[in-house]
């Protein structure tokens, strides 16, 4: 019995240590659009399975970013903050990001940046992490405002979302690419947070121009998927296509 115990600990502390190639990722992003909002794993705990990653905290309360193992919070006042580990996200993803490819990019928009990027990764059917550092010419982003019950669906929190632009500013992408197999569990494509350098402008992209820069891929092949252990998701239909309403989120 003893044998048993010492082994059984070790693999509970083995899935604790962040894994190459593997993204761990919190609730679906389909349970997010219908309003599950309610924070359901601590962020603390996020950094125990990555160091790099995407998100948004308890009740909707602004975009997450992770960048080198720290974990920061952009309010609807578009200000960042850093926010308690204690603190519980409803649906993020991380990963523990060591590149497998690197290259400059210069001169390029969001959408000519990801047709680079596809070239790189030819696979349509591979997940990967995304690292952008640079100079950009223009950035886009936009948050959103923490939540009260009963909670609306996201496609309506979007309507009054808070949008926020610079010029010239330099920062970090963080982001993810997920095939279109995935589609309901996360935001098939890509979807990238910006923080800035200076901490002084970060969100959810919506656009940008960049002018010179660097990218570093991280292809993934594994997905671990941590669902809330209560029943928040027991009444939400998640058989039904959603895509409509994230195109109308995403943009």
């Amino acid at each position: 019995m003893k044998k048993i115990f010492v082994i059984s600990v070790l693999f509970l502390i083995a899935g604790c240590i962040p894994q190459a190639n593997r993204i761990t990722q919190t609730s679906t992003i389909d349970a997010l659009l219908a309003g599950a909002y309610d924070g359901q794993f601590e962020c603390g705990k996020l950094l125990n399975y990555g160091d790099f990653g995407i998100g948004t905290f308890d009740k909707l309360d602004g975009e997450m970013v992770i960048l080198d193992g720290k974990i920061y919070q952009v309010k609807s006042d578009g200000i960042v903050y850093r926010p308690s580990l204690e603190l519980k996200t409803p649906f993020a993803s991380v990963c523990k990001f060591s590149p497998d490819i690197n290259f400059e990019l210069s001169n390029v928009n969001f959408e000519n940046a990801t047709c680079v990027m596809d070239k790189k990764v030819s696979n349509p059917n591979q997940y990967f992490a995304v690292k952008i550092t640079g100079k950009f010419k223009r950035m886009k982003v936009r948050s959103v405002p923490a939540q009260t019950k009963p909670y609306p669906p996201l496609v309506e929190v979007a309507k009054t979302q808070p949008v926020f632009e610079a010029n010239d500013v330099t920062g970090t992408i963080v982001g993810f690419r997920t095939p279109a197999f995935a589609k309901g569990l996360n935001v098939t494509g890509y979807h990238f947070h910006f923080l800035s350098k200076h901490l002084t402008m970060a969100g959810h992209i919506l656009d940008f121009e960049l002018t010179e820069g660097k990218c570093q891929i991280d292809k993934c092949n594994e997905l671990l998927l941590i669902l809330p252990q209560d029943d928040s998701l027991k009444d939400i239909d998640l058989s039904k296509d959603k895509s409509l309403e994230l195109q109308k989120v995403e943009k």
